[in-house]
């Protein structure tokens, strides 16, 4: 398998098996999918909240006649990248 990661991500990935809790970046990335899997709710509810957020500032931009030049597609894919 492989996959794509951000050069922060793979930085944080880094990080955490220099720390010594983890022998290697496969552990690493277990170890989030567990989490994740587990805490799956929780982490529904987050990204949920974000953007619960955003819509929420772009109805206050709205209001005050300030538009954003972002589509809500642009506002779901970084809601998703944020979380």
């Amino acid at each position: 398998m492989h996959i794509s990661l951000t050069p922060l991500l793979e930085s944080r990935i880094k990080t955490k098996v220099s720390s010594g809790l983890y022998n290697n970046s496969s552990e690493v990335i277990r170890e989030a999918l567990r989490f994740m899997e587990e805490n799956q709710d929780i982490v529904q509810q987050i990204k949920m909240n974000h953007l619960r957020q955003a819509v929420s500032m772009g109805a206050d931009e709205a209001e005050r006649g300030e538009f954003s030049p972002r589509s809500v597609q642009d506002i779901i894919s970084e809601s998703n990248h944020t979380v």
